[in-house]
């Protein structure tokens, strides 16, 4: 946190627009703790409190404003590429479409808030062609309550705030080596259970070209479309003879999913 003031001070406002753009445009970079710092320094008096919550609703806004249009463009192919370079590929597209599904616009003013969900909710109102000024009306919000959180935090406790950055800068370079530690033990361990669920998958999966081959074969099948209903709806078309069912109720038992009949499931 020291480090992350020291900078504010040097480099002032450009840096916290700059930050915020890059972390909701999608690169690694939290903002969080230049949010803090540029609160912490609006409490003394070293920085504007209004300045700072209004160069990050606009960085957000902007960053926002181009996932939603590619969205509008691209459909869901931009959902999906979004989430090939998450942590958790497997679980992003239904995760991120159950919860816009679920809450809609009203997601973007919380968005920002869940890990993940900030990037992936424009270009999901795009998608579905929510309407320019709705969107921007919620984004707006939701940006708004979002960085007034973190610097209003970061002011109301700027000294508190200060004498922490004062105890990290004293711990020097073994603070950063304990934090890359975490951080790279936590992306292994998400790589690592990655590969495994990968491995497992393969045992079981056909390819489109096998299942193409089993149906112009005529054998007997029960063809699943577990795609959630949202990415159903930007792209309704679906492999014939296939019926949609909800991933969750595998495990009810269902008539539809006969057990002497080979069942072929498939999502995005």
């Amino acid at each position: 946190m020291h480090s992350a003031l020291e900078f504010l001070l040097h480099h002032g406002y450009v840096v916290l627009l700059a930050w915020v753009f890059a972390e909701q445009i999608g690169l690694p970079v939290p903002s969080l703790p230049i949010l803090l710092a540029a609160g912490a320094l609006a409490g003394t008096g070293r920085f504007s409190f209004a300045g700072s919550i209004a160069l990050s609703v606009f960085a957000s806004l902007l960053a926002d404003s181009m996932w939603y249009g590619l969205g509008r463009v691209r459909g869901i192919k931009v959902l999906q590429l979004l989430c090939k370079i998450s942590l958790e590929p497997d679980s992003c597209v239904r995760r991120t479409e159950g919860l816009f599904a679920k809450q809609g616009a009203r997601s973007l003013v919380f968005a920002k808030f869940v890990p993940g969900l900030g990037t992936v909710a424009p270009p999901l109102a795009g998608i579905f062609h929510m309407r320019p000024w709705r969107f921007l009306c919620f984004d707006a919000l939701g940006a708004l309550l979002w960085s007034g959180a973190y610097v209003g935090l970061g002011y109301v406790f700027s000294g508190e705030i200060e004498r922490i950055a004062e105890h990290a800068f004293h711990l020097g370079s073994g603070l950063g080596v304990i934090v890359i530690g975490l951080l790279a033990g936590y992306i292994g361990y998400k790589f690592t259970a990655r590969q495994r669920f990968l491995r497992e998958l393969r045992i079981a999966r056909i390819t489109a070209e096998e299942l193409k081959q089993k149906i112009d074969a005529g054998e007997d099948l029960v063809i699943v479309d577990l795609r959630h209903s949202v990415e159903f709806e930007a792209d309704p078309h679906t492999i014939p003879g296939a019926f949609r069912m909800d991933a969750k109720d595998l495990e009810e038992k269902d008539d539809r999913l006969p057990p002497d009949r080979e069942v072929i499931l498939y999502c995005t």
